[in-house]
């Protein structure tokens, strides 16, 4: 299976003779062996298997094999949340006293997760405007940097990542490249194919789809050679005295960031994704392909519309012919379109364009984003709320921006609810 609609479908579970089609919930938190030495053997990671479901789960290796086939990666592991997993995904390899750089226009709550709660551990982060030069951002390398941080589509700002020019950023100075990939989903980006090492998602949002399960995921490409850089990450490749001195890259090759990340961080900090969770979100996964050209073509829909209407001030959605980030997304995304969220602007600023999303109807205003509803947010007000003015604009996040997540309804219902909107601004 190489197609990525079949691997929606197909990928991740293949029933053996007489072995249900579907894919079981394994609702079990342990499981029994023959033997003590099988345990021991499980607890040293001499042998694969399953032993108590906060480290793994068949339910949940199943969903990530599955994403990290859709990805194009070697392994996955499945997290209890978008947050988790960026936090993971950076912390698998840092460690008190390290540094890495990330890109300023992200997620408040991943903002706030790098900048605060991380320097509280002694890991600090360095934020850099993604569309500054190769010699500006290069400053902010240092000798004891782990890693570079970027959304594929940053969420509010709706900013587009050049993923080819930061994953040669990164290996130019000896670090992987780490890209969000939650809004894009692989079925209109694989960031693995631009050069990106490690991919995180927000199962959450459209990989689950109906806003059921919270939930996240991490996919290793397999591509970045640890050990060729042994001494900056020592984590993976030297002994872990708390494996009885396993080095992970000698030990399981590929499979050793994956592999580091669910023996040690999953085995210690426990934020394992729910057995019913995991297949809610397969479920999702099934109509991922189908869904994500709808959202698509209702957001250029949309964009076009609220772009020549006389009381919106402005809008930005990548896949709208003149957007700033248009000819990346041609190069980017499947069908140039980058999802199905887009941002704009009230004429009259911050009010006005808190007044027109409460004379809303069928769209909502709701925390979440990148469902199949239609529903919007005002970041300012909401999700980044926690950050200073000067913050906000670094993150690409005006006081009047509101960001619409363009659902699967009916085109004409959406812009219908739109219109009636504007006309009591």
């Amino acid at each position: 299976m190489s197609k990525i609609e079949t691997l929606c479908i197909q990928g991740g579970w293949q029933p053996k003779n007489g072995e249900p089609r579907v894919l079981p919930i394994y609702q079990s938190t342990t499981f029994k062996y023959e033997t003590t030495n099988d345990m021991a053997d499980l607890f040293d990671l001499k042998a694969s298997g399953y032993f108590y479901t906060r480290l793994q789960n068949p339910t949940n290796d199943a969903v990530a094999n599955k994403i990290a086939a859709l990805e194009g990666g070697v392994a996955a592991m499945l997290t209890s949340s978008g947050q988790a997993a960026n936090f993971y995904a950076v912390f698998n390899i840092c460690e008190s006293g390290d540094h890495f750089i990330s890109t300023s226009a992200i997620y408040g709550g991943t903002s706030n997760l790098f900048s605060v709660t991380m320097k509280k551990l002694g890991i600090e982060c360095t934020f850099v405007d993604q569309d500054a030069s190769d010699e500006e951002i290069e400053k902010a390398f240092r000798p004891n940097t782990k890693c570079v941080f970027g959304e594929t589509v940053a969420n509010p700002a709706g900013k587009v990542l050049d993923l080819k020019r930061f994953a040669d950023l990164a290996h130019k100075h000896g670090v992987p490249m780490i890209v969000d990939n939650t809004f894009p989903t692989p079925i209109l980006c694989r960031p693995i194919e631009f050069g990106v090492d490690i991919v995180t998602h927000s199962t959450t949002k459209y990989m689950d789809g109906h806003a059921m399960a919270v939930g996240g995921c991490i996919v290793d490409s397999g591509n970045f050679d640890w050990e060729a850089n042994h001494d900056r990450f020592k984590g993976l490749t030297e002994p872990d005295p708390s494996y009885h001195g396993l080095a992970y890259t000698k030990a399981f090759g590929k499979g050793a960031y994956i592999t580091k990340a669910t023996a040690q961080l999953m085995r210690d900090f426990g934020s394992i994704q729910s057995p019913q969770n995991a297949f809610l979100l397969n479920v999702g996964l099934e109509t991922l392909h189908l869904r994500m050209p709808r959202h698509c073509e209702n957001a250029l829909a949309c964009a076009k519309f609220l772009k020549n209407h006389p009381k919106v001030a402005w809008v930005n959605y990548a896949g709208l012919e003149g957007d700033k980030y248009y000819e990346l997304a041609q190069k980017q995304f499947k069908g140039g379109l980058p999802c199905g969220v887009l941002t704009f602007g009230i004429k009259g600023g911050r009010e006005k364009s808190i007044q027109f999303m409460d004379s809303l109807k069928m769209i909502c205003i709701v925390t979440h984003v990148a469902d199949a509803r239609s529903c919007v947010l005002h970041p300012a007000s909401h999700t980044h709320r926690q950050l200073t003015d000067e913050q906000l604009i670094e993150a690409g996040v005006a006081p009047d921006l509101i960001r619409f997540s363009v659902g699967i309804e009916n085109v004409e219902d959406i812009i219908a609810d739109l219109t009636q909107a504007l006309e009591k601004v």
